[in-house]
């Protein structure tokens, strides 16, 4: 808090709800979307094998990285900028972009890193409704106006696990004024295997105002590391590198997450987990009697309106687990206070979060 008669914050700044991440004192952590299987074995060793140059500067051009990034998925190492985590890009990009008097669009339950993003740069967050936990084009189209500088879109989203296929996300681009930026945050691309989606790079080598931006934080399990990228149209890569810190991504970020981009037998290992206990757990969940969104990504959103009283309460639901050692994220912050979103652990942290639920309905 400022203090009385202190210096003065920016316009917006103390208008910031500080975003507050998953807890993580707990046996079973399920809050914030990590990897069930943790990192790859070759991503550790390359980490542990950094150890003695810690004392050295890293490479302020991601270099290797970038070309791990550009062969893994065909694209321009050249256009590939690299950061702290994806949050890092999508904070540069609205610093760059946005400012008094903009607007910043996302949708409805949409990361909150966007709102708090357009708030820090003095812009002003316009959020569209979504239908049915899934982003609308048409209410998102509805709300640009001459203001609108970037419009985000989470595909697939976080916290409803919806998506959208890539011909309405083409549909939502063409609908879009050139001057405004559309962000396509594919954070959970790795997880999808649907036939009518792409993580966005097609619009990006076609047009000068789209960004995708990727994480290693989920199914890389490489959270603590901050390791994301973005691949964007040259000009706009140019304006990332002269904003970003020039040494942002530390040296043992590099070398992990090369590692764990080259480890492709462990990635399908991962991803091939959380198919079979996502779909597990959901319909145990479903059994009990619980409302369950479907969801593409590693977390499933469990609804608990319409239980009986004392019950049908989201919160007193996550302090049994909690109480149980088992953390799971609330949702009021996103609109949905009726909700926990549970992150796809092990087999047996699945199992355990079923039989506590099982028990707190019981109770």
């Amino acid at each position: 808090m400022t203090q009385p008669n202190g210096p003065t914050p920016r316009p917006g700044i103390l208008d910031i709800a500080p975003y507050v991440g998953g807890e993580h004192q707990g046996h079973i952590r399920l809050a914030s979307n990590e990897g069930a299987l943790g990192p790859s074995p070759r991503a550790m060793e390359a980490y542990q094998a950094a150890a003695g140059t810690l004392h050295r500067y890293p490479d302020g051009g991601s270099a290797a990285l970038r070309g791990a990034i550009a062969k893994r998925f065909n694209l321009d190492a050249d256009r590939i900028v690299c950061g702290a985590g994806s949050d890092e890009l999508i904070s540069l990009l609205i610093r760059s972009y946005a400012g008094p008097g903009d607007e910043v669009l996302y949708s409805q339950h949409g990361f909150l890193m966007y709102p708090i993003g357009a708030k820090s740069v003095g812009a002003t967050p316009v959020v569209a409704p979504e239908d049915g936990l899934t982003a609308s084009v048409d209410s998102l189209l509805a709300h640009v106006t001459p203001r609108t500088r970037l419009v985000f879109l989470a595909n697939p989203n976080n916290p409803t696990g919806t998506y959208l296929p890539a011909s309405e996300v083409a549909r939502l681009h063409a609908g879009l004024p050139a001057n405004t930026i559309l962000v396509i945050d594919a954070a959970y691309a790795e997880y999808m295997n649907h036939e009518d989606y792409t993580a966005g790079e097609e619009l990006v080598e076609q047009f000068p105002n789209v960004v995708m931006t990727r994480t290693f934080s989920k199914i890389f399990a490489l959270g603590s590391l901050r390791i994301g990228w973005a691949f964007a149209p040259a000009g706009i890569a140019d304006v990332l590198n002269r904003v970003r810190g020039p040494f942002n991504v530390s040296t043992a970020a590099h070398v992990a997450g090369v590692a764990a981009l080259e480890d492709v037998d462990f990635l399908e290992r991962s991803r091939s987990h959380n198919a079979t206990w996502r779909e597990w757990f959901a319909a145990q969940v479903q059994a009990l009697g619980l409302t369950v969104h479907p969801s593409v990504t590693n977390f499933m959103l469990i609804d608990f309106k319409g239980q009986k009283p004392g019950k049908d309460d989201a919160e007193a639901a996550r302090q049994f687990l909690k109480a149980h050692g088992i953390l799971v994220r609330q949702m009021p912050a996103y609109g949905l206070p009726s909700c926990l979103r549970v992150t796809i652990g092990t087999e047996a942290e699945m199992r355990t979060v079923v039989d506590t639920l099982k028990a707190f309905l019981a109770a």
